[in-house]
């Protein structure tokens, strides 16, 4: 059968049926625990009671599933802390795993629940006036009560239990979350290093301040050849070249401006020459903020489209980044190798809550944040 072109799926004949907006024949209804099981009732399928209890062992267990995968979770977010790369991807893998079974157990509790315990009708729509009368409300509200009663919950107390058990503690999974959003406890120097601070802040192996060096071939950057206006390089902190954990704060972008292309918001004690390097990681999410158009002097994030005025001081004229890329103090040795002076002012990439105090900070001194 087709409508204006369309399909229309047939309803099951097996299962009564049951008009919307009256009471099928126009009895009132019967609540399933008062039904006799010798009568049948018209616009309702109960299902076999043995039928039944079977697919209530099954809701039972998927529930106990949950409950177990959900305490899982909370042990594992206790147990396995994050740090680096590895202990990450672990993490991820540790916490992940339970969450999915348990949210899959609880669904597919849901679904066995409604399926093989409680009654069936094929209920068709009829088109008619928006509002109400009285008495299809009335109808309404009887329907909803009596399915409430034959959802089994308050019938079968292992339904009950093990819903009330599972979702205990899957209620309990945000609190823990929550909780651990107060840092106050952490270490102050395990909380700055891992935070507020980058590798360009160290030395070398010889106790010099690191150089900076081409991505990818690790060559030392001389001042003198890095001479062309609107060139660009990406870089990375010497002896850090395959340290992923500390190129993912460490990298930079390294721009050499004409003097007068130069704005206010560029801090010319950290540049040398016209050379600028800025922070490569996004103050969105963190991702790689690697595109330059030369003639607008735009740095633009290929994830979300931020952009920033590299010769502004990087400071956001478009996008959902809410600070300028943070630019690292540069100088030169004494072989005219391009070196860091010290770290970032302020931290780099996305922002946490108390990375305020740094910025205030490097603003009363009068840098830039």
């Amino acid at each position: 059968m087709t409508d204006n072109g369309h399909e229309i799926e047939q309803p099951d004949e097996r299962v009564p049926k049951r008009v919307i907006g009256t009471p099928p024949h126009g009895k009132t209804l019967i609540p399933a625990e008062q039904k006799p099981d010798d009568v049948e009732v018209p616009g309702v399928y109960y299902p076999d009671e043995g039928k039944a209890r079977k697919g209530e062992r099954i809701v039972a267990l998927c529930f106990t599933v949950t409950f177990i995968a959900a305490l899982v979770f909370i042990v594992n977010y206790v147990v396995f802390q994050v740090g680096d790369v590895d202990s990450t991807a672990v993490s991820n893998l540790a916490l992940g795993a339970p969450l999915t079974v348990a949210l899959l157990g609880l669904a597919a509790g849901i679904v066995v629940w409604v399926r093989q315990v409680m009654p069936k009708y094929t209920l068709v729509q009829e088109r008619h006036a928006m509002a109400s009368d009285g008495e299809t409300r009335n109808y309404v509200s009887e329907t909803f009560l009596q399915g409430a009663k034959e959802s089994g919950f308050v019938k079968r107390p292992l339904l009950r239990r093990t819903l009330l058990l599972a979702s205990a503690p899957l209620g309990l999974i945000p609190l823990v979350l929550l909780r651990d959003l107060d840092n106050s406890k952490m270490p102050a120097s395990a909380f700055h290093k891992e935070l507020r601070h980058t590798v360009w802040g160290t030395k070398n192996k010889e106790g010099k301040p690191l150089k900076l060096v081409v991505e990818g071939t690790g060559q030392p950057i001389r001042a003198a050849d890095f001479n062309s206006p609107g060139g660009i390089l990406s870089v990375v902190p010497e002896g850090y070249e395959h340290d992923l954990n500390a190129l993912a704060k460490a990298t930079l972008i390294l721009i050499k401006f004409r003097p007068e292309e130069i704005k206010s918001g560029v801090n010319l004690n950290w540049t040398h020459d016209g050379i600028v390097a800025y922070s490569k990681i996004c103050t969105h999410v963190g991702c790689p903020a690697a595109l330059y158009e030369q003639t607008t002097h735009h740095i633009l994030c290929p994830c979300h489209q931020s952009t920033f005025d590299a010769a502004d001081g990087a400071k956001v004229i478009f996008g959902p980044a809410a600070r300028p890329l943070p630019q690292l103090p540069i100088a030169v040795d004494e072989q005219g190798y391009l070196i860091a002076k010290g770290d970032f002012a302020v931290p780099v990439g996305p922002s946490f809550w108390e990375r305020g105090d740094a910025e205030a900070k490097v603003r009363s001194e009068g840098g830039h944040a």
